[in-house]
C-alpha cells in the first residue's frame, strides 16, 4: 500500500498489541450521538500514541443493529450509521501509514433477517432452493406447532431456537430470531464467503476475526441434544468445519492475510486443531479471561494455553474483556472475579479501587506473557461497567433472558475524550445524547485528563505498550517460571526480562534484579511489591 508505515514483518500477528475498536461506542465524528468511521479516523492520533500495531473492529457493515451489527444485512457495504465504503477504505490506507494494520470482523453463522437470501426463502415457501441456504424445518407435534429440536439460544438456555412463519416452517437461529443460521453445508454459502473475504482483502484489510467460529456447521438431522449430555454436539465443534477454514485459509494466504477464530472450546486438543499450519492462524484464548484474580488458577491457564498451542506452532493470544464480557476493573472488585455468562445478574457489588489495582496488575501480566494481547477499548483509560438504566437496554441478550441477566451493553458505553467538554467529548455536537447514556463522573475517565497523569491507567498502557514494542523478551517466545512465594506468579522471558505479579494480600520481596522497568504501582517505602501488584523487571542472564 502506498506510503504504508507498516513492518514487512509477516509474522506481526504472533506478537501484536490489537485493539478492539466497537464502532457504535468509539467516537462520533458527525455529530448524531453514535460513534463513526470518521470518529475513529479523527483518533487515529491517539491510537498510534497508545502504541497499539493493529485494530480489529467490529462489524461495520449494512444492519438493523439488532444485536449491534452481528446481524449484518450485507458485507459490502458499510452501515450508514458508521460512514460509507469510501470511508472504510480512507480509514485502512489512513492506519497503515501509521503503522496500524486493520482487522474486520466476519459473521458467518448467520445473517440478518433483513438479508437478501432470507427475505427470498421467505418469500419462496417451503422446499424452495432459496430455503435450503438456511435450516427450515417443518414442526413436531399434531399439528407442527412444535419446534424442530430442543436446542438452547446461544443467548439464554431457556429460549427458543427456532421461530415459525406464516407458511408453518420453523427456521433455526442459534442466537436472536433476527439472526437466521446459514446452512453452511451448501456450497453458495461457502462461496459468497470466500467473496466476501477477497472483497476485504483487496481493500487492504489485514486479517479478519472469525465470530463463534465453532458454530457454523451443523449435523444434518438436527437431532435434539442437551447440554451436558455424552457425545458430540451436533451444533458445535463439529470436523467438518476443519475444511471450511482450510478453504478459508487458501484464500487468506493469497493476500499475506491472517486469520483470528473466536473459539469457546473447552477441550484443548480440540482447541488445537483449529490452529493447524493449514486452518485458523490464532485463535482467542477465553480461559483466561474466565479465571478468577488467583495465582494458582492464573498460572493453570498460562500452563494449558500454551501446552494446546505448542503442538501446532500457534502463538497464544491473552484478552482480558471484549464487548461481550463485564469489564476488567468492575469483575476483579467483585467477590467472585472469574466470568460467567450464566452468573451476570443485576446489583452485583464492586470495590472498584481495589479491582481498578488488580486489574493495573493484570495489564502488565498479560503484556508480558508470550503471543499476541487485545485490549478491548476503553481498557486503557481503566473503565468501569456501566449501569444502564433499565428502559436505554438495547441488548438482545437481556430481553433473551427474560430481563434477568443486564446483558452487555455496560461495556459497551461510549468512550469519555475530553473531561471538560459535553458527554465527555465522545461527539461533535453537544446536543446530540450518545446513543447509550454515560454514568454521572464518566468524565473523571477521560484520556486528556489521564493524558495529563503520569499515574494514570493510560499512561501505564502508554509506557507498558513502549516497553513491549522496544524492549527484549516481549510478544512470542518461550517463557521460564522462577521461584516464588505461595499467591505470587514470577516468569523470565528471554532471559534478561522478569515478569512478578503478587497476587497475595502483602508486600513481597522482588527477586534478583539489576533494574526496574515499570510496575503497576509504587513499591512500598523498603521497595517490596504491594499486593494486587505488578512489576517488569531486569535481570542478569541466566548463569551469567
Amino acid at each position: 500500500m502506498e506510503g504504508s508505515a507498516l513492518s514487512a514483518d509477516e509474522n506481526w500477528w504472533r506478537s501484536a498489541a490489537i485493539y478492539q475498536v466497537y464502532v457504535r461506542s468509539f467516537a462520533d465524528g458527525d455529530g448524531d450521538g453514535t460513534g463513526d468511521l470518521a470518529g475513529v479516523r479523527a483518533r487515529l492520533a491517539y491510537l498510534a500514541d497508545l502504541g497499539v500495531e493493529a485494530l480489529w473492529f467490529n462489524p461495520w457493515y449494512l444492519s438493523p443493529l439488532v444485536d449491534g451489527g452481528y446481524d449484518v444485512t450485507d458485507y459490502r457495504v458499510v452501515d450508514p450509521a458508521f460512514g460509507t465504503l469510501a470511508e472504510a477504505e480512507k480509514l485502512i490506507a489512513e492506519a497503515s501509514t501509521l503503522g496500524i494494520r486493520t482487522i474486520i470482523d466476519i459473521v458467518p453463522n448467520h445473517v440478518s433477517d433483513q438479508h437478501s437470501w432470507f427475505r427470498a426463502a421467505l418469500a419462496a415457501g417451503p422446499g424452495s432452493p432459496e430455503r435450503e441456504l438456511f435450516h427450515f424445518r417443518p414442526g413436531r407435534g399434531a399439528h407442527g406447532e412444535l419446534p424442530p429440536n430442543n436446542w438452547p439460544s446461544q443467548f439464554s438456555p431457556s429460549a427458543s431456537t427456532w421461530t415459525r412463519v406464516e407458511d408453518g416452517e420453523w427456521y433455526l437461529h442459534l442466537f436472536a430470531p433476527q439472526q437466521p443460521d446459514l446452512n453452511w453445508a451448501h456450497p453458495a454459502v461457502r462461496r459468497e464467503h470466500e467473496d466476501v473475504l477477497r472483497f476485504w482483502f483487496s481493500r487492504g484489510v489485514a486479517g479478519v476475526r472469525i465470530d463463534s467460529a465453532a458454530l457454523l456447521a451443523k449435523d444434518p438431522a438436527l437431532p435434539d441434544h442437551d447440554p451436558g449430555s455424552p457425545g458430540p454436539c451436533p451444533y458445535i465443534d463439529r470436523d467438518e468445519l476443519h475444511d471450511v477454514y482450510r478453504s478459508w485459509r487458501a484464500v487468506a494466504d493469497e493476500y499475506g492475510a491472517v486469520l483470528i477464530g473466536e473459539l469457546w472450546l473447552p477441550d484443548p486438543a480440540r482447541f488445537a486443531r483449529y490452529l493447524r499450519p493449514d486452518e485458523l492462524h490464532t485463535a482467542f484464548n477465553f480461559d483466561f479471561l474466565t479465571r478468577r484474580w488467583d495465582a494458582d488458577e492464573l498460572r493453570v491457564s498460562i500452563d494449558t494455553t500454551l501446552a494446546e498451542h505448542a503442538p501446532v506452532g500457534a502463538p497464544a493470544t491473552w484478552v482480558l474483556s471484549n464487548h461481550d464480557v463485564t469489564r476488567t476493573v468492575t469483575r476483579y472488585g467483585r467477590a467472585d472475579t472469574g466470568f460467567d455468562f450464566a452468573d451476570k445478574r443485576f446489583g452485583t457489588p464492586t470495590d472498584l479501587p481495589t479491582g481498578t489495582r488488580r486489574a493495573r496488575a493484570a495489564a502488565l501480566l498479560t503484556l508480558a506473557l508470550p503471543g499476541s494481547v487485545y485490549l478491548y477499548q476503553g481498557e486503557e483509560l481503566g473503565l468501569p461497567e456501566a449501569d444502564i438504566p433499565l428502559d436505554r437496554i438495547q441488548d438482545p441478550m437481556h430481553y433473551r433472558s427474560g430481563g434477568t441477566d443486564p446483558g452487555r451493553d455496560g461495556c459497551r458505553v461510549p468512550l469519555p475524550w475530553t473531561a471538560a467538554a459535553p458527554h465527555a467529548g465522545f461527539g461533535t455536537s453537544p446536543d446530540a445524547e450518545p446513543w447509550l447514556p454515560q454514568p454521572a463522573g464518566w468524565a473523571d475517565y477521560a484520556a486528556d485528563r489521564q493524558a495529563a497523569d503520569p499515574g494514570s491507567m493510560l499512561s501505564l498502557y502508554r509506557e507498558a505498550l513502549r516497553l513491549r514494542r522496544s524492549g527484549p523478551g516481549f510478544g512470542d517466545g518461550p517463557l521460564r517460571w522462577l521461584p516464588a512465594p505461595p499467591g505470587v506468579l514470577c516468569f523470565a522471558r528471554a532471559d534478561t526480562l522478569v515478569c512478578v505479579v503478587n497476587l497475595t494480600d502483602r508486600p513481597v520481596d522482588l527477586p534478583d534484579h539489576t533494574a526496574v522497568l515499570l510496575t503497576s504501582a509504587p513499591l512500598d517505602g523498603t521497595g517490596r511489591l504491594p499486593r494486587d501488584t505488578a512489576a517488569w523487571l531486569s535481570a542478569s542472564p541466566a548463569g551469567g
